[in-house]
């Protein structure tokens, strides 16, 4: 079903060549050059690393607010709707690019940064950089900037690839996420529990059970649940459940469907039965919550 959205989607092609996957920009360069637009509501069909070096501020993302600190890194997936507010003091960079800089299907290894560095919706979505890893991270930064000026030497698109891959895995290995627990690739649980978020990332709207997910992993719903529990203290149900509601508040706010299509396009056969998981989950119904002014 096409959506008619109601905010600002962006595309890396809609002021870039359309062979260009890839943008590096300064952060005052950023807000100088995209007016207003920061500052209200939108989404994008590509990936962003915003690294916030000096200044502070609110960052919102899916209706929560993250306060701006010094050498903090954000990482918005595709279909994330965030904005800044107006204190745009900062000194820092963007990195946009789309999905062909991070394939999910070529390794363990690719998964583990696609999926939990980015795509983590049930954690907050920025690292804190320490003092003793700002230099390696300058250098990477660098490297980029150097390469986006060599458009025609070999191989350029995938020594850009190789640099993205770089700072996500020196993000992973050296910075730390604001809250939640640390996971580890070599963690048989973490793993199973990044390759759940994987999998709920690609078929909530098809897949509500554990069992369904377990079966695609072919595990035992056990076994899965004392994964998602030993790496998130959670469940797999509450994660689906949150996933679900998650963009089901996206759809409500930023969509004109009507609830029911909203229903439809989570996998709600029966409109009633999505009002009553609705309201279960958040305590609204979803007309009401449609007409909540949330930031």
């Amino acid at each position: 079903m096409p959506i008619d959205q109601i905010y600002k989607q962006y595309n890396l092609t809609d002021d870039l060549s359309p062979n260009l996957e890839f943008e590096y920009i300064e952060l005052h360069d950023f807000f100088d050059r995209d007016n207003d637009n920061p500052y209200k509501d939108h989404t994008h069909s590509f990936y962003q690393i915003i690294w916030f070096q000096h200044g502070n501020g609110v960052h919102y993302v899916d209706f929560k607010e993250y306060p701006i600190i010094d050498n903090t890194l954000f990482f918005i997936s595709p279909g994330q709707i965030h904005s800044f507010d107006r204190n745009t003091n900062f000194d820092g960079i963007i990195l946009h690019f789309n999905e062909s800089f991070l394939s999910d299907e070529q390794s363990s290894e690719n998964i583990f940064l696609k999926y939990n560095v980015f795509n983590a919706f049930d954690a907050v979505p920025y690292y804190t950089i320490e003092d003793n890893s700002i230099e390696r991270l300058h250098y990477i930064v660098n490297e980029i900037k150097i390469e986006l000026n060599q458009e025609n030497s070999f191989a350029h698109h995938d020594y850009l690839q190789y640099l993205i891959k770089m700072f996500l895995i020196y993000t992973q290995r050296n910075a730390h996420r604001g809250s939640g627990i640390s996971l580890c690739i070599n963690n048989a649980a973490n793993r199973t529990f990044v390759q759940f978020r994987q999998l709920l990332e690609h078929y909530y709207k098809r897949k509500h059970t554990v069992k369904e997910f377990a079966n695609e992993l072919n595990i035992s719903t056990k076994t899965l649940s004392n994964s998602v529990n030993e790496s998130s203290r959670s469940t797999p149900l509450k994660m689906i459940n949150e996933r679900i509601t998650l963009e089901a508040k996206r759809l409500l706010l930023y969509s004109s469907l009507k609830i029911k299509e909203v229903g439809y396009e989570l996998g709600y056969d029966d409109p009633s039965y999505f009002v009553k998981f609705f309201k279960r989950q958040t305590g609204f119904l979803p007309a009401q919550f449609r007409r909540l002014k949330i930031k």
